[in-house]
């Protein structure tokens, strides 16, 4: 498994400091992020999600605990939309040119608009994936929100 991705790449060219991890990705897990968390020993609330989604048709991206579900209404507020509904993950791959697992909010082929969940800021260091299968990328989340020019705003259920 290679450790440089577009995700590493475009964390060290915007100066933020991070470390890399990986560990076994489970392609049959029901729940991704969950599972990066277990086999990663840490808690779900610090395992972040990268989901893509469309809010009044248009793509977004959104950072949430792995172990959260969003909410259409927030996720629309948090953009100022009316309306939201989660990518297709054909269109989440193409657009982002990450496979499904390997989603990261960094180095996307094409930058959209993010949004974190507010609640992560107030973790000292988070887990987001790294941009493939079984790497995740730890850093603190207020410099993931630097990095990805992110709103921080309320998106959980």
């Amino acid at each position: 498994m290679s450790k440089s991705t577009r995700a590493t790449l475009a964390l060290t060219k915007a100066g933020t400091a991070f470390t890399v991890h990986t560990y076994d990705y489970d392609p049959s897990a029901d729940r991704i992020g969950m599972a990066a968390a277990e086999a990663l020993a840490e808690e779900p609330r610090r395992v972040l999600k990268t989901l893509m989604a469309e809010v009044d048709g248009k793509p977004v991206c959104i950072v949430v605990p792995s172990d959260r579900e969003v909410s259409m209404k927030k996720l629309a507020a948090a953009f100022g939309g009316k309306s939201a509904n989660m990518m297709k993950p054909a269109e989440a791959e193409r657009l982002t040119g990450y496979h499904v697992g390997g989603i990261s909010p960094f180095g996307q082929k094409k930058q959209v608009p993010t949004a974190i969940e507010a609640e992560a800021l107030g973790e000292t260091l988070v887990y987001i994936n790294g941009g493939q299968r079984g790497l995740q990328v730890r850093l603190a989340p207020e410099d993931a929100r630097r990095a990805l020019n992110a709103v921080a705003a309320p998106l959980i259920a």
